[in-house]
């Protein structure tokens, strides 16, 4: 499978890019500016020389046109980043994984989107789209530390149970990671606040703290 990611350079799509890499995916690494792609996908290519990673630089029009595609901007920037795609991102399944927070003094604090949650804004700029929302809590250096495992659950949700189904394919072939089915795309809302108690607790206790859940099935 060809996975695109919108926003590739950044911390959180930069380290998404090499941990799917990682996990047997061939990776489209998208920017606003394919020489800025290219630098990051040389950075991860070198520091991770050892391994064979299946990266390709492009601007996010060359990322939006693989089969299924995530979003890695900024969360601001998301919406209007899936605009700017949307006869590439027709018909896919498309992937927000952006969390809505700014820091108000010592503390990290949620903030409310239009519609409610970054990703239910995305799904509304490109209806044509399959849109689901995971990987919320999953801290982008660990993402990007391709060398240790990243445990955690991982919740997805989305209107679509196709693009369910998808998502939680895809994250269930990173090793270490549980997806868990969250319902509907209106759960984004809270899934994408909590983040914000997550940084919370990181930062007294100095620590990347991960979710999991208890009484699932195996």
């Amino acid at each position: 499978m060809q996975i695109g990611v919108l926003g590739g350079t950044g911390p959180a799509g930069s380290g998404l890019a090499a941990r799917l890499a990682a996990s047997g995916f061939d990776v489209v690494v998208g920017s606003r500016s394919k020489y800025r792609a290219l630098e990051v996908v040389d950075r991860i290519s070198e520091k991770w020389s050892d391994r064979e990673l299946s990266l390709e630089a492009g601007d996010n029009h060359a990322a939006a046109s693989a089969e299924v595609v995530f979003i890695a901007t900024p969360w601001d920037a998301a919406a209007i980043t899936a605009k700017e795609c949307e006869r590439e991102l027709k018909g896919k399944v498309v992937i927000s994984m952006a969390n809505a927070l700014q820091k108000v003094g010592h503390e990290f604090q949620p903030l409310v989107p239009p519609r409610g949650s970054v990703a239910a804004s995305v799904q509304a700029t490109v209806p044509r789209s399959l849109v689901a929302a995971t990987m919320h809590h999953v801290p982008a250096k660990e993402l990007g530390d391709i060398a240790h495992p990243v445990e955690s659950d991982v919740l997805v949700c989305s209107d679509h149970p196709s693009a369910t189904a998808t998502t939680i394919d895809i994250v269930s072939k990173i090793p270490d990671l549980r997806a868990v089915d969250a319902g509907e795309l209106s759960n984004a809302a809270p899934i994408e606040a909590f983040a914000a108690v997550l940084l919370q607790v990181n930062v007294k206790y100095k620590t990347r703290v991960a979710i999991r859940f208890t009484g699932l099935p195996a």
